[in-house]
C-alpha cells in the first residue's frame, strides 16, 4: 500500500477537478444545510476523501463508499470509513471555501480552519490548551488555532475526546506563523500547511505526501 496522502483546496477549484457521486446518506446529510457554501463544502470534502483514498488503493473514486455511522445514535455521522477498503483509514474536513481530506494504513486524522489575526478567545484557549500551550500561545489567535486543529486531526485519530483536549501537550511542536511541512510527535507525523487564513493539519502514522488541488 502507498504512504498516507493528504489533498486539499479550495471548495470551487475541488469542485472543479473531482467528480463523483455520493450516497444517499451524504446527499440527505447535504440537503440539511441551509447556506450554500456550507453545502458545496460538504459535497467537495466527501468526494475528495474518495479521490484522495482511490489513489492510494489504485482504483476509481467511483468504486468507494464513504460510510458514517455513529456508534452512539447510529445515524449517518462520526468517524469515516470505506465499505469496500475498512483497513484504509480516511478523514476528511471543512472549512467555508477550503475542504481537505487524508487516507493512509493506521491511523489519519485531518483538520482546517480559518484563522484571522488578533487576539485569542479566551474561553477556546481554556477549553483547549494545558498550561504550557497557554503560555506559548499567548494572547495570539493564530497560535490558538493553530493547536486546536492539530487536536483536532488527533480527534479525528480516534485519540482525543473534544472535551479532553488538554490531556494531550503539544507544546513542544513550534507555532511559527506561516508554518509549512513535516514534523513528529510521540511517534505521530503531522503534515501542516497554511493556505490564505487557513491553517491545516494532518497527522498519521507514517509521513504522508501532500497534493494540493487547484494551485
Amino acid at each position: 500500500m502507498r504512504p498516507p496522502l493528504a489533498v486539499a483546496g479550495y471548495t470551487d477549484a475541488v469542485l472543479d477537478v473531482v467528480g463523483g457521486t455520493l450516497t444517499e446518506a451524504e446527499r440527505t446529510r447535504a440537503e440539511r444545510f441551509t447556506r450554500k457554501q456550507d453545502r458545496l463544502d460538504f459535497v467537495a470534502a466527501h468526494l475528495l476523501v474518495r479521490h484522495c483514498a482511490a489513489e492510494i488503493l489504485g482504483t476509481r473514486a467511483c468504486m468507494l463508499t464513504v460510510v458514517q455511522r455513529c456508534d452512539h445514535c447510529g445515524q449517518a455521522h462520526g468517524r469515516p470509513w470505506l465499505a469496500e477498503e475498512p483497513a484504509l483509514s480516511i478523514s476528511l474536513a471543512h472549512t467555508s471555501g477550503y475542504v481537505c481530506a487524508a487516507a493512509g494504513p493506521g491511523r489519519v486524522g485531518v483538520d482546517a480552519e480559518h484563522a484571522t489575526d488578533g487576539p485569542a478567545d479566551e474561553n477556546l484557549a481554556a477549553l483547549a490548551l494545558t498550561p504550557s500551550e497557554s503560555a506559548l500561545v499567548g494572547r495570539d489567535n493564530r497560535k490558538l488555532i493553530r493547536q486546536w486543529v492539530r487536536k483536532e486531526a488527533l480527534v479525528k485519530r480516534g485519540e482525543l475526546a473534544l472535551d479532553r483536549l488538554r490531556d494531550a501537550d503539544l507544546s513542544g511542536l513550534p507555532l511559527d506563523d506561516g508554518l509549512s511541512g513535516s514534523l513528529e510527535w510521540d511517534g505521530r507525523h503531522l503534515l501542516e500547511w497554511t493556505a490564505g487564513t487557513v491553517i491545516a493539519t494532518a497527522i498519521t502514522d507514517e509521513p504522508a505526501k501532500l497534493r494540493l488541488l487547484g494551485g
